[in-house]
Parts: C-alpha cells; sequence; structure tokens
C-alpha cells in the first residue's frame, strides 16, 4: 500500500479512475455506511456523553432529519423526525406519517411484518421496500430544498385486477421529554396544537426561549403537505391525527403519491417555502433526480483519488454524509451556510473556527461552495474597527457563532462564544478551496481579511513583542471585572488571613482576601494581577479556577491540555511524589500559569496573554505567511509575497532555535516572564524564558514536521519519540498526551484521547520528512482499531488510545473531515 502525495500523480489517478458512483451509491458498497435506524420515545435520550441515541439523516442545510423505523409498529413510517430547536436537536415524535393500507375487495390492512422488506440508508436517500405477492409498497425520502423533505410512496400493483386502496396516516407528537420529566412538567408553558387542511397538517409550537434546552419562536412549525387529497381528523389533547385517502390501481400498473415535511423556525420561513412546495407536488421527479445528481457529484468528487480498499471507500462515504448532515443553512444570525461540529450532540449545534477551517478544507474537494460558504459565516462576524463591544480586536475571528448571538450582543443565547479564538488555520483552509476550485475571485475576497485576522495575533497575542506569539482570552466579562483587572476564583478549606470568615487558623499570612467575595464551598470570587500574582506565589491554595485560563484553552481548541497547567488533584500528588518527595506546593508550581494584560499605547486592555509561547500556534502563523504570499503572488502582488515570504522563513528558524529541546527530542511550549516582573534568562539563541517540559509531551510536538520546517535533525527524533510505544505509538495511535505525561487519562478530552486531526497532523508530519511506512502503520491501526469505524457506526469526536473505543460526540465532523482528507491524501492500495 504505498502513499500517494504527488499532486500531478493524483490528478492523474483523478483523471483516470472517476467512477459511475450514482449506481455505486445503491449496491452495498454505500448502503447504510451509518446505523440510521430508531425509534426516538422522548425529546432527549442522550448516551453517557449526551448524544441524541440515533443518528438521523440529514443534508441540503435541513433543520430536521429522519430515521429508518427499526420496529414493526413503525414499519412504513421514517421515524422521528429530529428538529433543530435553533440551537438544540430534539426529536419531536416517535413518527409523524405512519401509513397504513387498507385493501377495500378483501376489507383487511396489509401487514408490513409479513412482506419480503429492505430497509435502506444510502447517501441521500432513505428508503423502505415492502414485497407482497400482489403488490410492493416502496416509500423513498430525499431531502430537496434546505427546509423540506420529499417522500414518494410508490405502490405496484402486481395483479391483474384493480386495486382500491384506503391509505391512511397518522401521526402522534412525543409526551416525554427526557427520562424523568414529561414535556408538561418539564416545560409547562409550551404549547403545541394542530391544524389540518385538504393537503396536509401543520403542528404548531408556541415560543420557549430556555436558554440551555430548546429555543423556539412564537411561529415554529411542522408542516405535512401531501399530493393527495385528504380528510383529517385531530385530537389536539393527545397532540395526534389521522388523514385518509382513496386510490384505484389499474392491473399491472403502479401509482406514487407525494409528501412533503418541512420544519420552519417562524411564519416568515414557513411563507417563503410554500411556493416550492407547490412546484415540488406539481412536479417531485425533477426534485428527486437533482437530489440524487447532487449526490452523484459529491461521491463522484469526494473518491476520485485512485483504488482503495472496500472499507477505507466505506470510511470516505461515511465521513462525506457525515460532513453533508452537519450542514445547515443560514438561518437565525447565522447569515451564512456552515458546518456544525455534530448535530447529534448536545452542545454542537453552531459553527466553530477552527472546526470551520477542518471542515471546509475536506469539502472543498467535494461540495466547494459550502467550503466557501463556511469560511464566510465565521468571517461574517471578524471584528470591525468600529464594533461596538469590542474594537480593540479588529481583525479577530470569534470562536462560535449560533443561531442566537448571547446577551451583550443583544440576543438571548448562551453558546455564542467570543472569549477567544482559535488556531489560525483559517488560509489552510483557503487556499485548499483554491486548488480545489482554481476560483481567484475567492482568494480577492479573502485575502485581505486573512491579514487582517493574521495582524491580529501580533498585536493582541505578543506580549512582549519578540514575535513569538501566546494564547490568550479576550476582554470579556467572564475575564475580568469592569475595570479591566483580571478576576478568577480560589479555594482555601483552611481560610487565609484576612479572608471573610476568618474563624479558622490563617494558612497563609501575607494573602489579603478581604476584596474578594465568599462564595459557597471556601471559594473566594477575586479579582486583581496582583492578587493573583500574590496567591500564585504561596502556592498553597487548594484550588484555583481562572476564566482566562480556560478562554486560553479554548484558543489553542486543546481545551484541557497539560501543557496550559491543567492536571488533576490525583495526578498532581502523583507527579508531587515523584519529583518533589510528595510536597503538592512545590509541584504545583510547575503547573501554575500566568496571565499578562496586553494593551495599546494609550494603556487600553486590548486582552490577556498567558506566560508560554507555544510551539504549534507559531508553526500555524509561519504556514500562514507562506500561503499568504502564495496568494499575494496569484494576485500580482510580487512585494507583499516577498516581504511574507521573508518573514515565514525568519519565524521557521525561531522556532526551531527556541522550541526544540535538545535532551529530550521534541518540540515544547516555552514560558516567559514579563519584563516589568523580573528579567528572563536569554540562551545562545536569543530565546528567553525556558522550555516547559515539566508538562509532558503532546501533539504540539510534531507540528513543525507537519508544516515542513523541522530541521531534519529534529524531525528523525520527534519521529522517535512519536513511535515509542510508551509514549504515542497506542492501539489508536497518536493521542492528545504522550503516556508519559504527568497529566495523562485516556478518557480526559485533550489530555490522553485521540483526536484525527491530531492523527492527520501527525502522519502528514512524518510523511513530510520521509518515513512514509512508519505512517503507514500508524494509519492502518487507526483504520483497524477504531471501534465502529469501518462497520456502520458514527464517526465520533475521538477515540480511546489504549482500547480504540468511541468516545465523545456521534456524527462529529472534523473527525470525519480528517478521515477524508487521509484518504484522498496519503491512503492507497
Amino acid at each position: 500500500m504505498p502513499l500517494i502525495r504527488n499532486a500531478s500523480l493524483a490528478l492523474t489517478l483523478i483523471s483516470l479512475m472517476l467512477l459511475p458512483l450514482l449506481a455505486l451509491a445503491t449496491t452495498n458498497n454505500t448502503s447504510n455506511v451509518i446505523d440510521r435506524a430508531g425509534t426516538p420515545k422522548q425529546h432527549k435520550d442522550y448516551d453517557k456523553y449526551q448524544n441524541q441515541r440515533f443518528n438521523p439523516l440529514f443534508d441540503l442545510g435541513a433543520w430536521h432529519g429522519f430515521l429508518l423505523p427499526e420496529q414493526e409498529n413503525n414499519y412504513a413510517a421514517f421515524t422521528g423526525p429530529m428538529i433543530i430547536a435553533e440551537e438544540y436537536s430534539l426529536f419531536i415524535a416517535e413518527k409523524l406519517e405512519l401509513l397504513t393500507i387498507r385493501d377495500l375487495s378483501r376489507k383487511e390492512n396489509l401487514d408490513f411484518s409479513k412482506a419480503k422488506i429492505e430497509r435502506t440508508s444510502s447517501p441521500g436517500q432513505l428508503q423502505q421496500k415492502f414485497v407482497f405477492k400482489e403488490l410492493t409498497l416502496d416509500l423513498t425520502l430525499h431531502f430537496i430544498s434546505s427546509r423540506t423533505a420529499i417522500i414518494e410512496t410508490k405502490i405496484t400493483n402486481h395483479s391483474n385486477d384493480k386495486l382500491a386502496l384506503t391509505l391512511t396516516w397518522q401521526g402522534q407528537l412525543l409526551s416525554q421529554w427526557d427520562d424523568k420529566k414529561t414535556v408538561k412538567q418539564a416545560l409547562p408553558q409550551w404549547q403545541r396544537s394542530l391544524a389540518a387542511n385538504a393537503n396536509g397538517i401543520t403542528f404548531h409550537f408556541s415560543e420557549v426561549r430556555n436558554t440551555w434546552n430548546i429555543m423556539t419562536s412564537d411561529s415554529a412549525q411542522y408542516q405535512i403537505t401531501r399530493s393527495l387529497a385528504t380528510k383529517t381528523t385531530i385530537n389536539q389533547k393527545q397532540h395526534s391525527y389521522q388523514s385518509t385517502g382513496t386510490i384505484n390501481i389499474a392491473k399491472n400498473s403502479s401509482t406514487s403519491l407525494f409528501s412533503t415535511q418541512s420544519y420552519f423556525h417562524n411564519q416568515t420561513e414557513a411563507d417563503a417555502e410554500q411556493a416550492f412546495i407547490k412546484t415540488a407536488l406539481e412536479k417531485p421527479q425533477e426534485k428527486i433526480v437533482a437530489t440524487q445528481q447532487r449526490w452523484q457529484q459529491y461521491l463522484e468528487k469526494g473518491m476520485a483519488v485512485g483504488k482503495r480498499s472496500k472499507a477505507q471507500n466505506k470510511v470516505a462515504i461515511k465521513a462525506i454524509e457525515t460532513l453533508n448532515g452537519n450542514w445547515r443553512s443560514p438561518a437565525g444570525k447565522l447569515s451564512h451556510a456552515g458546518v456544525t461540529p455534530s448535530v447529534t450532540a448536545r452542545w454542537f449545534n453552531g459553527v466553530w473556527a477552527w472546526d470551520s477551517w477542518k471542515h471546509a478544507y475536506a469539502m472543498a474537494h467535494f461540495n466547494s461552495e459550502i467550503a466557501k460558504e463556511n469560511i464566510r459565516a465565521m468571517f461574517a462576524y471578524q471584528i470591525q474597527a468600529d464594533d461596538a463591544l469590542r474594537p480593540q480586536d479588529e481583525g479577530m475571528v470569534i470562536d462560535a457563532i449560533f443561531y442566537n448571538k448571547d446577551q451583550a450582543r443583544g440576543g438571548d443565547g448562551g453558546n455564542w462564544n467570543e472569549r477567544n479564538t482559535k488556531p489560525p488555520l483559517a488560509s489552510w483552509a483557503v487556499w485548499e478551496i483554491y486548488k480545489a476550485t482554481k476560483d481567484v475571485s475567492f482568494i480577492e475576497e479573502m485575502l485581505p481579511k486573512l491579514q487582517r485576522y493574521h495582524q491580529w495575533w501580533y498585536r493582541n497575542r505578543d506580549h512582549n513583542q519578540n514575535g513569538l506569539v501566546e494564547y490568550g482570552a479576550t476582554k470579556h466579562r467572564y475575564h475580568n471585572n469592569a475595570q479591566g483587572d483580571i478576576s478568577f476564583k480560589v479555594r482555601y478549606v483552611t481560610p487565609p488571613n484576612n479572608a471573610k470568615p476568618s474563624n479558622a487558623k490563617p494558612k497563609s499570612p501575607s494573602i489579603d482576601l478581604s476584596s474578594c467575595q465568599s462564595a459557597d464551598e471556601n471559594w473566594y470570587l477575586c479579582s486583581g494581577i496582583s492578587l493573583y500574582r500574590n496567591i500564585i506565589a504561596s502556592s498553597d491554595y487548594d484550588d484555583i479556577d481562572i476564566g482566562a485560563q480556560h478562554g486560553a484553552g479554548w484558543e489553542s481548541g486543546m481545551d484541557n491540555a497539560a501543557r496550559f497547567g491543567f492536571i488533576n488533584a490525583e495526578q498532581l500528588s502523583d507527579y508531587a511524589k515523584k519529583n518533589y518527595q510528595g510536597d503538592v506546593n512545590k509541584a504545583r508550581k510547575d503547573w501554575q500559569v500566568m496571565f499578562y494584560q496586553n494593551t495599546n499605547d494609550a494603556g487600553d486592555l486590548l486582552g490577556f496573554s498567558i506566560n508560554q509561547e507555544s510551539v504549534e500556534l507559531n508553526t500555524y502563523l509561519a504556514h500562514e505567511k507562506t500561503l499568504l504570499a502564495n496568494m499575494a503572488e496569484l494576485l500580482q502582488q510580487k512585494n507583499l509575497a516577498a516581504d511574507y515570504r521573508q518573514a515565514a522563513k525568519v519565524l521557521a528558524k525561531r522556532i526551531n532555535q527556541c522550541f526544540f529541546d535538545e535532551a529530550r527530542g521534541f518540540y515544547y511550549d516555552r514560558s516567559f516572564t514579563a519584563t516589568n516582573m523580573k528579567s528572563d534568562k536569554i540562551d545562545k539563541n536569543g530565546c528567553s524564558g525556558k522550555l516547559l517540559t515539566a508538562r509532558g509531551r503532546g501533539p504540539e510536538g510534531w507540528s513543525p514536521l507537519w508544516a515542513n520546517i523541522a530541521d531534519v535533525d529534529k524531525a528523525e527524533r520527534v519521529k522517535n519519540v512519536m513511535l515509542k510505544s510508551n509514549e504515542f505509538n497506542t492501539t489508536i495511535p497518536l493521542g492528545t498526551a504522550a503516556l508519559s505525561n504527568p497529566a495523562y487519562d485516556a478518557d480526559i478530552y485533550w489530555r490522553g484521547r485521540v483526536w484525527l486531526d491530531q492523527v492527520y497532523f501527525g502522519l502528514i508530519a512524518l510523511d513530510n520528512y520521509g518515513y512514509h511506512q512508519e505512517a503507514k502503520t500508524l494509519a492502518e491501526k487507526l483504520f483497524n482499531n477504531a471501534e465502529g469505524l469501518s462497520e456502520n457506526g458514527a464517526i465520533r469526536e475521538n477515540y480511546n488510545p489504549e482500547t480504540g473505543a468511541v468516545q465523545g460526540a456521534t456524527n462529529f465532523s472534523w473527525s470525519a473531515a480528517h478521515l477524508l482528507m487521509l484518504y484522498r491524501e496519503f491512503l492507497a492500495k
């Protein structure tokens, strides 16, 4: 299985090996690659990771999705639907359009359990088929717009007699909210009602603004419209209905009926869709064929890269389905289409910055318009110089956007986040889109925005102005008080002197907490950089929580990584025993973080920097300079290109000088001390501070190899560490902390679990330096050992490095994106 990385060879393979994938998509090779069967019994049915338990089909940016039936009593219905109530995915029914067929001549209902049955999920389609001696029922579902799915009900008469049939559709909204409460108990003010007309039924939902569970407007609605006129009866108390119509089918012939199902956030959306629905029911096959052709193109473009194994093809199809399934069309404050991390994970129905860069990079090759729109979705909220809330962050792209803005922006959402940005991989994604599309106009559109974003890092996150940038946190109500002083909370089980209350022997006489607010369980809510420094220096507190530390971790994307000082009490105790004869206070100093206030020339607060320069952040910026140079050259801006190339060369040299530890053979972050506190020692290469080797190794250490800027001798030593079985070469390799890391745990988010973006970066890193076979071996371990990956399980957020067990969110987009990247760029038979 040689590796294919040569661009010209890849293009040759693409031209030679395009497959007729529309036909392929109806075979077993592409059917049921994701288990889409399910029986929803409550709105919220979460697993231990807070994922909805089933995997509905979503497509075309729709905000509702469907399942295949798994129980006999749900045959001839597509179960669900799941809707996204602005920010939360909820099942609203077990089934809403269950079909019963009655043969009027025999005066009996068809028993679907007695038929020959096929239930199939294919890319972009759900299908049920029931074959009887006298007739066959085919039900197929496709999405035909960002608000509407269409169901074809095709009945074929195999007999020599005319068939007279009564068709009855029925459905009911769920009454159970979660494991413990009914809807009435959980949301006593939420009203649901039904209204019918000759061609369908509409479910109306009243307004509810429950920030962490469900959000609907006063005109949210779910609409079913049919091509066959029916008579409907409604039971408002039970939130149920029944619609009946009759048809006749001539001998040895077939007929098709059509229904649409649409979810609307508000009346404006509903009004805008009605003409489309009318046209779709008049000419349904045109819409269905368009969907089939669209999916043919996705598969042709996404998979036309040469021979792969059947298992690898299956994973690639699964990845394409996952990315398209998490695509959301514009709605609320999402002004462009975007791809969310996961439609089934509780908190992930928004659009994040570095998730978007990864999604767009992968989708550039099969759904390039949505890749572009995903980029635009984030840059639509790039901070402007005249921004009313944070003009000091001009150029920054905020972390996460949702249907609703937060209160600071005049909304009522809780998930919108401006506490941080994310790592600078936007140019990487934009350049990949250009390589896939050759769209120069997109580069013209994006280059000025990317430059402003690039400049923001050096203005707002380089505290000592040495050209090596830090992660940090914005000026934000969760990071500082109204005066701009850093805020934090500290816990003393035995209160220090001047604390309130202070009825116990003081633990730390030099610490004055009189300005802090007492809270439950011996916590103190404090602010001020001087007090923070004193507490850190004394090191005898029992716990500390710093808002800016979380912001900095989130800004890195590696939320609770060891290098940012995150370690639990048990791990810290073990570390103290190993290194400080059990003295936890001394051990804690290796894991403490300091924050520095970044200000402009006028002394105004810009934000905060953590007291460490991160190797992969500066690597990303070096790589971005090269990409910005490429874009400038494309646009004939030769001087700008030359400046960026020279800056990239200088920064690459500094990264090799300042972040590599010769004794340990690995790249690490580097701590520094602000000059107004004390001076750091400067080594022979002009690097100040010290490498944070005590906090162990993480995937940041192979980032210079991924960017192809590592010195060759250093790359070999990093490779040696990556391949050690007591470091990163585990059952699923290249986890987020080495086994030797003091803060490692196989089930901690960014201190052990395997994230597939870091696997991708690691494999490309090895491949860049000629370690092809080693990289191939690690890739095979991933594909062979990741639970459910080559079967019909959902692609997961992360995997256990020691066992391969699934962890985190289901149907996770950036895992899908990086699997598709590996499929396209790396794996070949």
